[in-house]
């Protein structure tokens, strides 16, 4: 086995690695208004978004050649590979730089689940790959901007998505609840709840689905990227079908995991949510988010989930928002791409200058060591399905447990 394939392997179990933290980190955002009303019990609610997220995967690869095609420059206008890279035989140089933005990604996401901040998985795993290609290949390395005919470029297709969509969600939810409180929920008490929870179920389940269209096929992006830098892999318009199924049980399997930490802190800190809230929440994301899908936006699931429950409890009269937990998820929102692309960069540096398979062992080991030491952290004030739904007492720590958080 060559150095290059050996570097290769790594990459894709690493991409496969953050594919998992995404699912558990990202389960909130489908199922904690569900987990909050009782419309579903916990287990049932993460168990329901695995399924849904390994469908979700396979109906769309719009995101994943935004991936591939959208955020690294590998090519001159040309079309003749950058010089840095034609000087690297079997692609090893972007190899080293796509492991080194995985590990910056990994490390952030793993970071604000064991602090129980909503932090975008999305944005972890573009600011490590930025990092990574400024620091290999300078500004020049990354697409910043398309064409001028098309939006296209990290600008176009991640940053201008990250400002907007949580916008647009938090609206459309904010409305929604307004119209549900204004005229849906006189008459039968027991009756209205009854069909707001079935209409929460169906509007989680529709998100869970959204959630596997956009955030499975970013590593399906990274993976066929690697595939192209090594040579075993040539079409930019397609993703290996091997690649599409690995990448669905990786998430799916987060997903079921589930990250508890996030979403106690989604489903009981940001606002008190009620089942027309929650459907209106979950109904305004999974539209948001499918549409973005749809037109290849790699936009934050994490945003868009918080601005809608955000937007329905500003929605709802009497209801209380606790402005102090979203002042700091919006601080991790702001500090997500700096911070990964922070370490992605350190990681590459590292791994260059030790070089070739000698360099990505040592992050490896350093990725290793670092999701280790997280871990142990997490198990001291555990969160999970038993005590997730417990009351908000300031932070995600509520409780010792023998459970696995």
């Amino acid at each position: 086995m060559t150095a290059a394939l050996f570097i290769l392997l790594c990459v894709i179990a690493t991409a496969l690695f953050f594919d998992f933290t995404n699912g558990f980190h990202d389960t909130a955002n489908a199922v904690a208004s569900s987990i909050a009303t009782g419309a579903l019990k916990p287990k049932a609610a993460v168990a329901l978004a695995a399924v849904m997220n390994l469908i979700g995967a396979f109906l769309s690869v719009a995101v994943a050649l935004t991936v591939t095609n959208s955020v690294v420059r590998i090519q001159n206008d040309d079309g003749t590979p950058i010089k840095e890279l034609a000087d690297s035989p079997h692609g090893q140089a972007l190899l080293i730089i796509l492991l080194a933005g995985l590990i910056g990604g990994i490390l952030w996401n793993l970071f604000t689940w064991l602090l129980g901040l909503p932090s975008s998985s999305s944005h972890a795993l573009f600011g490590g790959i930025i990092g990574s290609t400024v620091a290999a290949l300078h500004w020049d390395g990354v697409k910043w901007l398309g064409d001028g005919t098309k939006i296209d470029g990290v600008v176009g297709k991640i940053i201008m998505p990250a400002l907007l969509s949580p916008l647009i969600a938090g609206l459309i939810a904010f409305t929604g609840t307004w119209l549900v409180h204004r005229f849906a929920t006189h008459g039968n008490a027991e009756r209205s709840s009854a069909g707001f929870r079935w209409g929460q179920i169906g509007a989680a389940s529709l998100m869970s689905l959204a959630h596997g269209t956009n955030d499975a096929q970013k590593t399906m992006g990274v993976i066929t990227l690697s595939l192209i830098a090594y040579g075993s892999w040539d079409q930019t318009d397609a993703i290996p079908f091997w690649v599409k199924v690995v990448c669905a049980l990786a998430i799916a399997m987060g997903t079921y995991l589930g990250g508890w930490r996030i979403i106690r802190t989604l489903s009981k800190g940001l606002v008190d949510i009620t089942r027309p809230q929650g459907m209106a929440a979950d109904g305004a994301s999974s539209a948001v988010i499918l549409a973005s899908s749809h037109l290849g936006f790699a936009l934050s699931t994490t945003q868009v989930a918080s601005g809608s429950i955000l937007g329905s409890g500003v929605g709802r009269p009497g209801a209380h928002v606790r402005w102090s937990v979203a002042g700091r998820m919006v601080l991790a929102w702001l500090l997500t791409l700096p911070a990964a692309g922070l370490v992605g960069g350190l990681m590459w540096f590292l791994a260059d200058s030790i070089g070739g398979l000698g360099g990505a062992l040592v992050v490896l080991a350093l990725l290793i060591a670092g999701s280790l030491a997280m871990y142990l952290r997490s198990r001291h004030h555990q969160v999970t399905h038993h005590n997730v739904d417990e009351i908000w007492e300031g932070g995600p720590k509520v409780r010792k447990s023998s459970k696995i958080a």
